[in-house]
């Protein structure tokens, strides 16, 4: 059945309900889903259940917000071991080796899908996206959900009164200095910010360049991969923002997208983000800006390779009865509808999960009329993905992150060399990932 025609489905469901047929509603089987968004997306994702529960009577999907990921993730487990579990739960893309590890806990998407006798084509997503969420022999264990990748940002009022060409496009990391030291003589008190320093610093500088983040294919072939973040091209990154947090070209503003409403704001005039950040500055920013991709440093054989995703994908756990599964990939096929999947995209700044949505929203002309929101499917997708530019398959990786920011903090304030940081991190990390095999073997 259409889209369409199972909204209209719905609606006269709803009709009769209305009319005192409340009976038939209360058989609907219920599925649960935890999720970590709040806010606007929190918004659009009741958005997406509402429409869900109106285009058919069968299934009803209860969606309950659960904190942030890490929040969402620790209730999952604690849920779990309660026998208390929800039916779907969304995990950020760090977390997939923990679900991957949780023996008992879930059951792969590919499982629920062919049991469902629904349709189900795995090479209708892309590539890029759901090769993070799936085994090497492409069998799907989650599904995507909210996918992201990092761009750079541009005011371009800043630009022209640094008496630089507002249309200026960086593409290399030289060529952003250049800008940055116009914009600080400028006047600029903050040429340049970012979000998710590890994710877009090392984690996508990592596989953009093509280099190892950690031994074992980002630890997608096993899980005694060891970290490896501290060679040549990492080490020159950080020790180049080092020197600029030193000079006053980049402003370290914290962990998480703290720099975001700075950007929003006017205050900073470049800013390294999601994707996903691109609903808001549209929302908010009193400016014009450009969305470009983010830059490379052109002294490295074959860069750009490809940026890796960011965001969450959507878990099914065990323990749930065969009917309540079969509503789950009806949900799931909805979720995945070229239809749905396009709105999501274009509403969000969120990769589409399938090239239909994509193809979609091309037709649709929407990249003509929002400029730079096709910068993110076309960084990833631009090259075939290498065992160094797939992503990252990490044990114990939320924790990691947080060893990683404690480091590069000490760059930013200038107490620890870049190399001194990073081999640290390095060592700290690998800690952690020795206990995370020792309890996986």
């Amino acid at each position: 059945m259409s889209f369409k025609k199972r909204l209209m489905t719905g609606a006269l469901a709803t009709l009769m309900s209305a009319a005192g047929l409340a009976g038939a509603a209360n058989a609907a089987t219920e599925i649960q889903w935890w999720h970590a968004f709040t806010g606007r997306l929190g918004d659009l994702l009741a958005k997406q259940v509402e429409d869900y529960n109106a285009s058919q009577s069968d299934y009803v999907v209860v969606a309950t917000n659960k904190g942030n990921y890490s929040e969402t993730l620790n209730a999952g487990i604690a849920a779990f071991r309660a026998g208390e579990q929800p039916h779907i739960l969304q995990v950020f893309e760090v977390g997939t080796a923990t679900m991957m590890s949780a023996k008992g806990a879930i059951k792969p998407v590919y499982e629920v899908m062919a049991e469902s006798g629904l349709p189900f084509d795995p090479n209708a997503y892309l590539a890029a996206v759901a090769g993070y969420y799936t085994t090497t022999d492409g069998q799907m264990l989650s599904l995507p959900y909210n996918s992201s990748t990092p761009v750079l940002y541009i005011n371009k009022d800043a630009l022209k009164t640094a008496g630089l060409d507002p249309e200026t496009k960086p593409k290399t990391w030289g060529e952003v200095e250049t800008v940055l030291t116009a914009l600080k003589a400028s006047g600029s008190a903050c040429p340049l910010t970012t979000a998710w320093q590890s994710w877009v610093h090392l984690e996508n500088l990592s596989a953009y360049h093509n280099v190892p983040f950690a031994t074992k294919d980002n630890g997608f072939a096993g899980v005694d991969t060891e970290l490896a973040f501290n060679s040549p091209v990492q080490v020159k990154h950080i020790d180049t923002l080092g020197r600029w947090a030193k000079d006053g070209l980049f402003i370290y503003s914290g962990r998480r997208n703290e720099g975001g409403a700075r950007f929003r704001s006017g205050e900073c005039a470049l800013f390294t983000e999601s994707s996903a950040g691109y609903a808001g500055v549209k929302a908010e920013a009193q400016f014009p800006f450009a969305v470009v991709n983010l830059p490379y440093w052109d002294d490295v054989a074959g860069a750009p390779q490809n940026t890796i995703i960011g965001g969450a994908s959507l878990w099914v756990m065990a323990g749930h009865e065969g009917e309540e599964y079969k509503g789950v990939a009806d949900f799931f096929n909805f979720l995945s509808s070229a239809e749905v999947q396009a709105d999501w995209h274009q509403n969000t700044g969120y990769l589409p999960i399938t090239t239909a949505a994509y193809e979609l929203t091309k037709s649709q002309g929407f990249y003509e009329t929002s400029p730079g929101t096709d910068i993110a499917i076309l960084q990833m997708t631009g090259k075939a993905p290498t065992g160094n530019s797939k992503g990252l398959r990490l044990g114990s990786f939320d924790q990691i992150r947080g060893i990683i920011d404690e480091e590069l903090e000490g760059v930013w304030s200038g107490s620890k060399s870049a190399q001194e940081a990073l081999d640290a991190a390095v060592e700290r990390g690998n800690q952690l990932l020795r206990r995370f095999e020792q309890a996986n073997r």
